[in-house]
């Protein structure tokens, strides 16, 4: 402790993660999110003509009044997909990644890789059909990852996945 010094840190001179350019979300990812949104919404559609059918009264309800308002919800959520979409994006730099995502707020997380303990690699069925992959990275202190970057082409998914292993081994 003979040389320990405690300075000021001018933070106007560190580097700014928002000068970094990130990465978009593959283009293919917009396709599973819309037959995901369809199938849900479809689902959604068939309960809501079955139960309209079954009831007794059902001279009460306007069914155009209720597919109106379903159209508003289904149109409603394809926007607020669409937006949430277009913000994800990620980078991987020499020490750290970053994932910005939001809807209405942005948020943007930046994980050094010396925090990294473990990496996964997890592809749904719709987004195997396109090639894609989803990359969590998980830190310290939690049993959810920390980080899950959806949308990614499978082949560059699998080299994020090598590079942050190989990071966490020359930390080991």
């Amino acid at each position: 402790m003979e040389n320990f010094t405690n300075e000021t840190i001018n933070t106007k001179q560190l580097p700014r993660y928002e000068s970094v350019e990130l990465t978009s979300l593959h283009k293919n990812y917009w396709k599973v999110l819309l037959i995901n949104n369809a199938i849900i919404f479809s689902i959604i559609a068939i309960i809501m003509i079955f139960l309209w059918m079954n009831i007794e009264d059902s001279q009460e309800f306007s069914p155009f009044l209720v597919f109106g308002i379903f159209l508003v919800i289904v149109n409603g959520s394809f926007f607020l997909n669409r937006i949430s979409f277009k913000k994800k994006a990620y980078a991987f730099r020499n020490h750290d990644v970053i994932y910005r995502s939001g809807l209405i707020a942005t948020n943007t997380m930046v994980i050094p890789y010396n925090r990294v303990q473990h990496v996964a690699l997890h592809e749904g069925f719709l987004s195997r059909y396109f090639g894609l992959a989803k990359v969590e990275i998980f830190t310290a202190g939690g049993t959810a990852s920390d980080i899950e970057i959806p949308g990614i082409a499978k082949e560059e998914a699998e080299n994020i996945k090598q590079l942050l292993m190989g990071k966490i081994q020359k930390q080991l």
